[in-house]
């Protein structure tokens, strides 16, 4: 089986601890809740994410060399 994750086109999926999520929060003035949200089944994700956590992900981009954006997990 191909593990997903592993794959060049994938963006590097992280977990967030608890004491960076609420400085992100308050960075963007945001809920937890406010985030876009991302399946706990998307293969992408790190094993260990469980629903509640926030995912950081890092993208290529053209204009800023590197995109970060937040998701939390849901079921």
């Amino acid at each position: 089986m191909v593990d997903v994750s592993q794959h060049k086109l994938v963006p590097e999926h992280t977990l967030v601890d608890e004491e960076a999520v609420d400085e992100v929060l308050q960075e963007y003035n945001v809920k937890r809740t406010n985030l876009p949200k991302i399946k706990r089944k998307d293969p992408a994700l790190p094993d260990e994410a469980e629903p509640g956590d926030v995912v950081r992900i890092v993208r290529d981009s053209r204009t800023t060399d590197q995109a970060v954006v937040y998701r939390l997990v849901i079921e």
